[in-house]
């Protein structure tokens, strides 16, 4: 059985290897800000100057927000991707906050520019399924808002689950009735008028073994997911996570060193400290992000030695694979680390 990833199908149907892009920033502007339901913001970014230009993305792919604040965060692309330089965030203004909801919230307005990254798309959506079964949870439906609209587009046959705690907390409501058609069908969960979270067996049991199964939300759905996903035998499985399944602080109990090849310089890297901390300390400026292993940002091409793999995005057979790594949560297994930096 295909485990979780949200890289699945990029192996089995013959793009084992992604590419690895630079985060080198944009500048955007915020064009507007609208109320979508309780706590939830879009945002609409429009390119910040003359000389940008916003790249094309797909269906799934997020961006990250370089927050004047200092703190950079990722969040899905929720509008069309055949929309032409224009792309449109959904934000809620978590009450677990570290700091960046409550910024777009209380802080950022329209008018504003922001450096953003070019978009990345960790969570692929198939195209070409038979049919496609999308479940999101609260704000988890930013890119599977997305993933329908472009479903849509195609004429393609899908079935959305959006569950949430209550239909003044669902954000798109009305532009998702509007996609409803012969091909669209979309069933309503809310918590506070069903009484209990949803039995995503239940729901996911009347399709087909085929289907392609998409996934975004809170752990605990997620979770619950994956187990009904593998007790259904249902291989084409897909989630996005907001954060790690399970972060650990801790890192390993023996040093080693890694050369970068490129920068032709060897460090080394102490018991107990990650090694994108090691690099940054060392004067080193790779890309980064969440330092969850859930973004993508920091992912590096391993030239050799043997990765001790810690995220939560790369696949099973990519981690096996031995090729790429991301550098801050995974380390080392080997005495030596050489990497593409």
């Amino acid at each position: 059985m295909w485990r979780s990833p949200s890289q699945t199908l990029v192996y089995i149907f013959g793009n084992p290897e992604r590419t690895i892009m630079s985060t080198s920033t944009l500048k955007a502007l915020v064009q507007s800000m609208r109320r979508e339901a309780d706590e939830v913001f879009s945002v609409e970014l429009l390119p910040g100057s003359a000389e940008v230009d916003f790249p094309a993305f797909t269906a799934g792919a997020h961006v990250d927000l370089h927050l004047p604040n200092g703190l950079l965060r990722s969040y899905s692309l929720c509008n069309s991707q055949s929309d032409s330089q224009r792309y449109v965030i959904g934000v809620l203004n978590d009450r677990a906050s570290r700091g960046g909801s409550r910024f777009v919230h209380e802080q950022l307005r329209v008018g504003s520019t922001i450096e953003i990254s070019r978009p990345r798309n960790n969570f692929q959506l198939y195209e070409k399924a038979g049919h496609s079964v999308l479940v999101a949870g609260g704000i988890g439906i930013t890119p599977i808002y997305s993933m329908l609209q472009r479903l849509h587009a195609l004429r393609r046959p899908t079935t959305l689950f959006y569950c949430g705690r209550a239909p003044s907390a669902s954000a798109f409501h009305n532009e998702i009735m509007d996609l409803v058609d012969s091909n669209i069908n979309v069933h309503w969960h809310f918590d506070n008028m069903e009484g209990t979270p949803p039995d995503l067996q239940r729901l996911l049991a009347g399709h087909g073994r085929d289907d392609h199964y998409y996934c975004c939300g809170p752990t605990p759905m997620l979770d619950a997911f994956d187990a009904a996903c593998e007790t259904l035998g249902f291989p084409y499985r897909h989630v996005e996570r907001f954060s790690a399944a399970l972060t650990s602080t801790s890192f390993q109990g023996f040093a080693y060193t890694v050369e970068l090849r490129r920068s032709a310089r060897t460090i080394a890297v102490p018991a107990g400290k990650s090694l994108l901390d090691t690099l940054l300390e060392a004067g080193v400026e790779p890309d980064y992000g969440c330092k969850e292993g859930v973004c993508g940002a920091c992912e590096c091409r391993v030239l050799g030695g043997v990765v001790d793999h810690r995220d939560e995005l790369l696949s099973t057979a990519q981690k096996a694979a031995n090729k790429t790594m991301l550098i801050c949560v995974s380390g080392c297994k080997s005495e030596k680390l050489v990497l593409d930096l």
